[in-house]
């Protein structure tokens, strides 16, 4: 089969309706690394880069509570830094790119996928985005 390995998606597809931060973004350990007391950052099996996490909350309506909040790995040399908190809001709006998932099947017995990206940053506005997918970037938001 040709397709092996992470599957490459965009943000769009994952979270058609945008996501928040809703944790810190932590070193995720490599449990065959790590020892007694002594801590191994994970890295990328494909790129070696250091793997971070963060918890997001997913802005889809339709999904049950226990649905809403997901793990993404960031693969980054240094740790990444979320965007900065609006005003107004409970939770810091965030975007990726370079977004890939994993498919795999959980403890449950079901299907899951792992989602693994390059970069976090602040979300495009509307407008911006709208402009970007129709070949004209840098239109005024």
């Amino acid at each position: 089969m040709a397709l092996q390995g992470p599957i490459p998606v965009t943000f769009d597809m994952v979270f058609p309706h945008g996501c928040y931060v809703v944790g810190e973004v932590e070193q995720v350990k490599d449990f065959d690394a790590s020892t007694n007391g002594r801590f191994v950052q994970a890295r990328d099996k494909q790129t070696r880069e250091l793997v971070w996490q963060v918890a997001v909350m997913d802005a889809d309506p339709t999904l049950k509570p226990a649905q809403k909040t997901v793990a993404v790995k960031i693969l980054a040399p240094v740790q990444p830094v979320p965007p900065a908190p609006m005003a107004g809001l409970p939770f810091t709006p965030v975007e990726f790119d370079g977004v890939s998932v994993t498919p795999y099947v959980n403890a449950n017995g079901r299907l899951a996928y792992s989602i693994r990206v390059r970069e976090m940053r602040a979300p495009r506005s509307g407008a911006v985005k709208h402009a970007a997918a129709n070949g004209k970037e840098g239109a005024a938001a």
